[in-house]
């Protein structure tokens, strides 16, 4: 399977996951020049910033374990900018 489909397969699966839990997708690929978030998504309470990814059934690692302190700082300093153009009341994750 081509991985560039594969992962917008895995951002879909997300997505439609989140909307089961209550939330409504605002965005998906925000870009910036810092980086990009995956989905932003919000319910009555906080507006998440998700990055997701997608492993086959024989990888050997867990997802969390390719999202390094450098990827986490990205992710941060996009949500900020984020928030900083559409600001909210909302608590971020």
């Amino acid at each position: 399977m081509n991985i560039g489909l594969f992962g917008l397969e895995g951002e879909e699966k997300a997505a439609r996951y989140l909307k089961k839990q209550g939330y409504k997708i605002i965005a998906k690929n925000f870009q910036t020049r810092f980086g990009e978030i995956d989905i932003i998504a919000e319910n009555k309470e906080y507006i998440i910033f998700v990055e997701v990814k997608a492993r086959g059934e024989n990888s050997i690692a867990e997802p969390k374990e390719f999202v390094d302190s450098r990827k986490q700082r990205k992710i941060i300093t996009t949500a900020e900018i984020y928030l900083a153009e559409n600001p909210t009341e909302k608590q971020p994750r």
